[in-house]
């Protein structure tokens, strides 16, 4: 009997395939609209002037399609790792280095309390950097006004945890309930593969991702790891002073 892990392999090699004839059905499609942009370039009367805008629509909307199976692709497609052991707040500040333009734009302050002494990690440095750019995505969305964003990390028992802590809208519980499920977006321009694919990438590294909201009060993303060693000693206490001494 075949295992779990070769039925998704399977289904994922299937699923690969069939959105690969997709895109090349949505290339053609594309091709032919970008020749009818073309002849309506320069519309003479109000009819052509409606055919072009019809084609403007009909080209954002085969690209929208594009992005969905690239999307797609990516998150049926997760599985082999190329990891190596990773101190998580290296990987933190290079994303968050990444992301400053756009946050102070926004404004909005992040601030990293990410202790360096922190268990390392077997980690996919790349696909992992994807989860924390989504999340901060996620968490620039919903402070169109500004706000802060604050990464927390501690160890915990053979783990290590990392928080992402925003000041933004928050959510309802029958938003948080359905965040992660495929195709399931608040977002007018959203596909719904963001979180999924999120969880999909942390529970490929063996661990797990939780989220915390609340409407007005923000919203807390916690990621647990496993940890390649032991979380540090708590220092043993002082002696107690001599008073003879």
């Amino acid at each position: 009997m075949r295992s779990l892990n070769d039925q998704y392999c399977e289904l994922a090699e299937l699923t690969g395939g069939f959105v690969h004839e997709i895109r090349n059905h949505l290339s053609t499609l594309k091709l032919n609209l970008q020749l009818l942009a073309e002849d309506f370039a320069e519309p003479q009367n109000q009819r052509e002037k409606r055919a072009s805008d019809r084609v403007a629509r009909l080209q954002a909307e085969c690209q929208r399609l594009t992005d969905v199976a690239e999307d797609f692709l990516r998150f049926v497609r997760i599985g082999q790792l190329q990891t190596m052991p990773t101190q998580l707040g290296e990987v933190v500040m290079e994303v968050v280095d990444f992301f400053q333009p756009v946050a102070r734009r926004a404004s909005i302050e992040i601030r990293s309390y990410v202790p360096s002494e922190l268990p390392l990690v077997e980690l996919d440095r790349e696909l992992f950097k994807q989860v924390l750019l989504n999340l901060l995505i996620n968490a620039e969305q919903a402070m169109p006004n500004g706000g802060e964003i604050v990464f927390l990390g501690h160890p915990g028992p053979r783990s290590v945890c990392l928080s992402l802590i925003d000041t933004g809208q928050g959510m309802p519980p029958e938003i948080m309930s359905k965040l992660f499920r495929p195709f399931f977006t608040t977002k007018a321009n959203g596909n719904g593969l963001g979180l999924p694919t999120c969880r999909r990438i942390v529970e490929s590294h063996g661990g797990k991702i939780e989220v915390q909201s609340e409407p007005g009060r923000g919203t807390k993303f916690s990621i647990w790891l496993p940890s390649l060693e032991p979380a540090p000693a708590p220092m043993p206490p002082a002696p107690p002073a001599n008073p003879d001494a």
